[in-house]
C-alpha cells in the first residue's frame, strides 16, 4: 500500500519532547532506542498502539541543537488526522495546555488546525470525516473518540514541483489530486494514513536549513525488500537518483536519497515492525538497542539523559 511510512524530525530537550507527544498529543511511545549512527542520542518513535506504518513520527532529540530555519528544500509542515468532529476538542485542549496554535482554516475543503511544539516544529491536525471509525490509541487522558489516528501527510516547500512530482507518482504510487493556489496535492490510493503530500512551490524563497524543530527526513512505504529494490532501481534508471545501500534499522530496512528539491527521502519496509524485540503491550518501556550496540549498553546508558516515567 503506497503512502508515508514515518516522518523523522529533530528536537531539543528529550524530556520535553517525550512529554509533549505522549501526554499533550496522546501518542504512544512505541520504541525507545538510540540513533544508530550517533548512539549518544535517543531515537523516540511515536505512533498508534503497534506503531503501524503511516502513524509514526520519530525524533532525534539533540539537546544543544540550534534552531532550524524554514525555507525551500525543507518540509514545511507535518499533519496528523483526527475525526472531523474532534477539531473543537483539540482547539480547547491547545488553549488549556497553552500550546501555540493558529486559527482554524480550510485547505482543499478540509478543516486544518495548525500548531507548533516546544521546538517550533510546524504541525497540524486535519479533520477527516468518519476517521472515528479508524483505530486510535488512547493514553487514558485524551478520550479515544478524539485520539489522533495517524499521519495525514506532509507539505514540502520547493522551488519547483515537477521532478519531485515525477518521483511521487512514478516510484511511490501517488497521483495528483488537486491544486489550490501555489500548492499541488498528491495522494496515495484510498483515504488512508500518511496518504497526502502537498508541494508548495515557492521559487525565490531562501533555502531552509535543518535544526531543532525541523524535519530530518520523510520515509515512504515499501511492503518488503523486493518492492524496495524495484523502487530503488527505478530511482536510478528513470530519475537519476543515487540511493544509499540498504541499511538495517532493526524495525524496518531502509535506503535514502535526496529528491530533486533537496529533501531527504527514505524508503522503509513495512517489515518486520516494532514488536520484533518486545511484546506489543510493553512497547516503548525499555531502552532497546540493535545487536551491534549491545556490547556498549552500559556506556550508552551512562551518557543518555535520564527520562522521567511518561505515558506509553
Amino acid at each position: 500500500m503506497p503512502g508515508i511510512h514515518h516522518v523523522t524530525a529533530i528536537a531539543g530537550d528529550p524530556l520535553k519532547n517525550l512529554s509533549f507527544y505522549t501526554r499533550d498529543l496522546g501518542l504512544r511511545l512505541v520504541k525507545k532506542t538510540v540513533n544508530f549512527d550517533d548512539p549518544s542520542t535517543y531515537h523516540f518513535y511515536y505512533g498508534d498502539e503497534t506503531g503501524s506504518p503511516g502513524t509514526i513520527l520519530t525524533f532525534f532529540p539533540w539537546t544543544n541543537a540550534a534552531a532550524g530555519r524554514r525555507g525551500v528544500g525543507e518540509t514545511r509542515q507535518t499533519a496528523f488526522r483526527v475525526p472531523l468532529r474532534s477539531i473543537g476538542y483539540w482547539t480547547e485542549r491547545f488553549i488549556e495546555k497553552g500550546i501555540h496554535h493558529q486559527t482554524l482554516e480550510k485547505r482543499f475543503g478540509q478543516s486544518v488546525l495548525s500548531f507548533t511544539d516546544q521546538d517550533g516544529m510546524a504541525l497540524a491536525l486535519v479533520g477527516i470525516a468518519d476517521a472515528e471509525n479508524e483505530p486510535g490509541w488512547s493514553n487514558g487522558d485524551i478520550p479515544s473518540e478524539h485520539a489522533i489516528r495517524g499521519l495525514q501527510g506532509v507539505t514540502l516547500l520547493l522551488d519547483s514541483a515537477q521532478k519531485t512530482a515525477a518521483i511521487l507518482t512514478d516510484v511511490f504510487g501517488f497521483h495528483e489530486l488537486a491544486r489550490e493556489g501555489s500548492v499541488i496535492r498528491f495522494a496515495a490510493a484510498g483515504d488512508v494514513k500518511g496518504s497526502v503530500v502537498d508541494i508548495h512551490e515557492a521559487a525565490g524563497v531562501l533555502r531552509g536549513h535543518q535544526g531543532r524543530g525541523s524535519v530530518h527526513h520523510i520515509a515512504f512505504r515499501a511492503a518488503d525488500d523486493l518492492q524496495q529494490a524495484q523502487m530503488t532501481e527505478k530511482l536510478i534508471r528513470t530519475h537519476g537518483r543515487r540511493p544509499t545501500e540498504q541499511k538495517d534499522r532493526k524495525y524496518f530496512r531502509s535506503i535514502y536519497f535526496r529528491e530533486p528539491g533537496g529533501v531527504l527521502f527514505e524508503i522503509a519496509t513495512d517489515i518486520p515492525g516494532f514488536a520484533v524485540d518486545e511484546p506489543v503491550e510493553a512497547l516503548g518501556r525499555d531502552l532497546e538497542l540493535p545487536n551491534f550496540l549491545e556490547p556498549r549498553r552500559k556506556e550508552i546508558e551512562g551518557v543518555l539523559p535520564v527520562l522521567e516515567k511518561a505515558a506509553s
